[in-house]
């Protein structure tokens, strides 16, 4: 029986190792990570999926320690795979495994390598994504490709139905790829590294509203940060107000700053070329916001205000 060590987390961890199990592979050893204590969690856990099934897990705050590497090869791993999760395998522990390690991605690589790609995909208007079962190498995402499953970006599609929809293509790319990989027969094609695209980590800051986006491009940027992320927001002296669901909507106006005003009883933001929004869920702070309260608290018109300059801190965008 074909043996691995499996490196994974968040929901397409979840499905892939299930994956790997429905297909006859001992999973030996799962590395997966804590949950952290300050974001949210609306997937499943790889550590209760593995466990469950009598798998050891292991959460290492590195994988690329000596004493993880030492775990890893007692197992004599025939592949590692790594399936969403959040650090880089050095070449150590590539090493380990003689068939090699494979990596589930979610985007059409070469595009959208590195982090939160799903959100970068949405963000840019993109009408379709998938999942990439490559090599891993020293360098991130850029191993040659054993196969990929594209699906579909639908206008208003967010960021969590998409996910969904990679979720479903990262099962079926493993699910395809496995029996070649096993018995050794699977052919691999370099990417194109003239054609790839790269994106860093996300912080929630960077959800604040730019004032100069067009409607189109305010709507993508709305969908591509909603729950369960941390959403796209403007700070207000009445506090900071979220815009969590737009649709394209008619009534247009002249080209300006990003604007919301209520438009025949409807709570609307305008792109700053005119085109119209309306806002579907709102809140100002903890509270709800619509057609009626924002009359109540900003009268006719809310010019959205330009953005601060990008503070230094750190940050993180959970994946």
């Amino acid at each position: 029986m074909t043996r691995a060590v499996v490196f994974a987390y968040h929901q397409v961890g979840v499905r892939c190792l299930r994956t790997l199990l429905a297909r006859g592979v001992d999973v030996a050893l799962v590395v997966t990570h804590d949950d952290s204590p300050g974001e949210t969690i609306w997937f499943d856990s790889v550590r209760a999926t593995a466990e469950e099934r009598g798998i050891e897990v292991v959460s290492p705050e590195d994988p690329n320690t000596d004493a993880v590497l030492g775990h890893v090869r007692e197992k004599r791993p025939d592949f590692l795979f790594s399936f969403y999760y959040r650090r880089m395998l050095d070449e150590r522990l590539l090493a380990v495994a003689p068939r090699g390690g494979f990596n589930v991605h979610g985007s059409l690589l070469p595009k959208y390598r590195g982090r939160v790609p799903l959100n970068w995909a949405i963000l840019h208007g993109e009408t379709e994504t998938g999942a990439t079962l490559h090599a891993m190498t020293r360098k991130a995402d850029a191993g040659a490709i054993v196969d990929q499953q594209a699906v579909p970006i639908l206008p208003d599609d967010d960021a969590r139905e998409v996910y969904a929809k990679i979720c479903v293509a990262a099962e079926i790319v493993l699910w395809r790829s496995l029996p070649a990989l096993l018995d050794g027969s699977a052919v691999l094609r370099e990417q194109d590294h003239c054609a790839a695209t790269r994106f860093g980590a996300r912080r929630p800051e960077d959800g604040r509203i730019d004032p100069a986006l067009s409607a189109r491009a305010l709507h993508d940027f709305v969908r591509a940060v909603t729950r369960p992320f941390p959403g796209a927001f403007v700070d207000l002296p009445q506090g900071r107000l979220h815009v969590w669901r737009t649709i394209a909507a008619d009534g247009a106006r002249s080209a300006s700053p990003a604007e919301m005003r209520v438009v025949s009883g409807q709570l609307s933001l305008f792109g700053a070329d005119g085109g119209r929004l309306r806002v579907m869920d709102a809140q100002l702070g903890a509270v709800p916001l619509d057609a009626d309260r924002f009359a109540a608290v900003f009268g006719e018109r809310l010019v959205l205000p330009p953005l601060p300059p990008r503070p230094d801190s750190p940050g993180t965008f959970p994946s």
